[in-house]
């Protein structure tokens, strides 16, 4: 297999929505230099992308919608399409630092498109709520429905989408919602307890595309066992019956039980296993192509850190033990900087990732999740529903 890609560089720390707004690039910082020094990233060349162009942002975005993150800066309060709110503050250079976060991720897509790499990762990619016109969630453009609509004229003609942040993945949704070569997966906390909202098991695509967004919204304070139970009802039947050329994952991980945005209760280990299925899933459907992004994540030293460290290592098959120390260099650097933090000793949780396979005849929680979503979409897919076989 071609050495996987990983794109990265200082400058992407610039998508800094400031203040105290808990989207903070430190936890992009703080991965980075945790993953150099535990040697995950020993030798491995990173990529250093361009800012994506304004055609190119045309892609997902309208030329009004531009217009108005390039004007916001000096524009003052009232410049609409969901900039300048608490979630999306306008920040200083915002069309430049959204425009690079997006070409971070078209650079990852094109190392795979053009045979130079099976799998890439870019942790500062992941902004999966932004909208045609307008900001969303914290997401100023869509990267990650960008390069799907990028990879669509460059050689795919089935990509799959597998979102797993703890929120539902509604803006790449909405932008394929109508297109069967997309298979959109989220699997977020349930919409009736958790912004954005959406992503009721109900939503399954229009017209051709019908069964081809997918949503599996699981109850509160899911933990690694129950998560892993629906993920694996639901994902790996899918994928086989698509067969996507790749697999284009949104790996948020505020899923974490510390979270303070959300009340799912996984664990670091949950997260380190969710990144050995996915790509045992690329490996087997989808040619081995990975295209792996960041995403959610907001408690910035004790879980963001190790869970994407984790996820490079995986991508990049290097896979970090649990109870590897974490380096006194990089913990000396984290006490410096906050000295009140509690760090954790290792690159784990101590969670048992271990869980039973639907279908065993128990009541899980997650099991009327796991029902609907499967009655919901897999009739779609000539799957039958209530056949765990399936």
């Amino acid at each position: 297999m071609r050495a996987p890609a990983v794109v990265w560089d200082s400058s992407l720390l610039g998508y800094d929505l400031g203040g105290e707004h808990p989207f903070n690039p430190v936890r992009l910082e703080l991965t980075i230099r945790l993953a150099t020094e535990l040697g995950v990233l020993d030798g491995v060349p990173l990529l250093v992308p361009d800012p994506a162009s304004d055609d190119e942002l045309r892609r997902i975005h309208t030329d009004e919608y531009l217009s108005a993150v390039k004007q916001a800066p000096l524009a003052g309060w009232d410049v609409g399409h969901g900039l300048g709110t608490e979630d999306n503050p306008v920040f200083s250079d915002m069309h430049e630092s959204s425009a690079l976060v997006v070409g971070s991720t078209l650079l990852a897509a094109r190392k795979i498109a053009e045979g130079e790499a099976t799998r890439a990762v870019n942790i500062a990619g992941g902004l999966h709520h932004a909208m045609k016109n307008n900001a969303s969630g914290f997401c100023v453009y869509n990267d990650c429905s960008v390069a799907i609509s990028w990879l669509l004229d460059n050689g795919f003609d089935r990509v799959a989408y597998v979102d797993t942040d703890v929120h539902h993945g509604d803006g790449v949704q909405t932008a394929f919602y109508d297109d069967p070569r997309v298979l959109t997966i989220s699997l977020h906390q349930h919409p009736f307890t958790l912004w954005p909202g959406t992503g009721y098991s109900g939503e399954t695509g229009d017209g051709a595309a019908e069964g081809t967004s997918v949503n599996i919204p699981l109850p509160p304070r899911t933990k690694d066992a129950g998560w892993l139970r629906a993920f694996s009802a639901v994902v790996p039947s899918l994928l086989a019956g698509f067969q996507p050329q790749i697999l284009v994952t949104q790996c948020g991980v505020d899923s974490h039980d510390e979270d303070p945005l959300a009340d799912l209760a996984l664990s670091v280990d949950g997260h380190r296993a969710i990144y050995r299925l996915l790509r045992e899933l690329a490996d087997t459907h989808a040619g081995g192509k990975w295209l792996a992004v960041g995403g959610g994540g907001y408690q910035l030293i004790r879980v963001v850190p190790r869970s994407w460290t984790h996820l490079l290592a995986t991508v990049l098959d290097r896979d970090v033990a649990p109870e590897i120390l974490l380096p006194p260099d990089w913990v000396g650097t984290v006490k410096r900087a906050a000295p009140q933090a509690e760090i954790p000793a290792a690159m784990t949780d101590g969670a048992d990732t271990t869980f039973k396979a639907w279908g065993d005849g128990e009541d899980d929680p997650v099991d009327i999740a796991i029902r609907d979503t499967r009655r919901a979409v897999f009739p779609s897919h000539g799957l039958d529903p209530d056949d765990p076989r399936d």
